[in-house]
């Protein structure tokens, strides 16, 4: 069978629909005498049954055919023009024959009826068009929504993989520049520099949707807090192996938010736009404190000491993360200055 003849469940519905029409039908031609006559009863109904129910196949085979033959939205008239000239033709054809085989099994039926059983075969089959297009129309409506959901999902995907691969290679350079440096004045803290670094850019990995490894938490749009917060210890140690106390972290984060969720890599974005921007040495120390309030927003605050030759910057940096926020559909978070500090509050996602 063809794909546009199958039939389905509304298909049987709309046939019990309009099934009192044959009752109706057969009351208007015999009267009271149609339910008290259990062999006219018997008979005539057996006889209408058959007959409408081949006449629905037929009709609304052709229906589905219509469908498929005038797809197209603005093939809607064409549609149903083709489709009630073969009802009407149907109807006529039908009211005919059931007059015929009523006649011919003793029962005839007074010509006067007739008109007023094309009007209830007419009507019904109007009905029965109403439905199959309503649903056909609702079906369409419904894939086209289905569609552009899947698209625009797709689209804020790919937006977010361009948001995620935003990690600046610099840091990367810097790092074994650091390591380098480190090789040849103290093996020991060289050593312990590159555990770090490895455990950093394997959490960029996973954040990126690059390690593909076992147990390598796959390519996700959120982490939650405690990884993200393992991620900046390691960060953290690289930054105060590359400027020793000219860097200080520090962390007060209630337990109770260690289950809640963030945009990885969050963090990272933000202390690097404070080296960045921040004049960063032992005699100036930049510090960073990264905490929790009771609205479960995550406060992440650095003082501010600008470097007087004005860094270039594009902006990136908090416009990735604004970005990422709003694909995920969460508040944004805010960004101000005050008391001499820049502080970014980021909203915890609950799990």
């Amino acid at each position: 069978m063809k794909q546009w003849a199958k039939f389905d469940r509304f298909d049987f519905l709309i046939y019990l629909i309009n099934y009192p029409g044959q009752i109706i039908g057969n009351y208007v031609i015999f009267g009271p005498r149609y339910f008290q006559d259990f062999s006219l009863f018997t008979a005539t109904t057996l006889v209408i049954n058959l007959c409408c129910l081949v006449t629905f196949v037929q009709l609304t085979l052709w229906m589905k055919y219509m469908r498929f033959r005038f797809s197209a939205t603005d093939q809607f008239g064409q549609r149903l023009l083709y489709s009630m000239l073969m009802y009407v033709a149907t109807t006529i054809v039908l009211v005919l024959a059931v007059c015929w085989i009523y006649a011919r099994i003793g029962y005839p039926c007074p010509p006067e009826i007739i008109p007023w059983l094309l009007l209830i075969g007419i009507t019904s089959n109007i009905i029965s068009a109403g439905c199959h297009e309503t649903i056909f129309t609702y079906n369409q409506l419904r894939q086209s929504t289905q569609r552009e959901y899947a698209l625009k999902q797709l689209h804020l995907q790919q937006q977010m993989e361009v948001l995620k691969q935003q990690v600046n290679p610099h840091f990367l350079f810097n790092s074994l520049n650091s390591l380098l440096a480190l090789i040849r004045k103290n093996p020991v803290l060289a050593e312990r520099f590159t555990e770090e670094l490895s455990s950093v850019y394997r959490y960029v990995l996973r954040a990126n949707g690059s390690d593909r490894s076992a147990g390598a938490g796959l390519d996700q749009n959120l982490t939650d807090l405690t990884s993200e917060l393992e991620f900046i210890h390691s960060y953290s140690h690289l930054l105060q192996t590359r400027y020793g106390n000219g860097f200080e972290l520090s962390i007060q984060v209630d337990q109770r938010f260690n289950r809640y969720q963030l945009p990885p890599l969050t963090l990272q974005l933000l202390i690097e736009n404070a080296v960045k921007h921040n004049v960063v040495l032992t005699s100036k120390p930049l510090r960073v404190e990264i905490q929790t309030d009771e609205l479960a927003n995550l406060h992440v605050r650095n003082n501010l000491q600008p470097k007087k030759q004005g860094v270039l910057s594009n902006g990136m940096g908090l416009a990735n993360i604004m970005a990422k926020y709003e694909m995920l559909g969460q508040a944004k978070p805010s960004v101000r200055e005050e008391a001499g500090q820049f502080v970014v509050a980021l909203p915890l996602i609950p799990v």
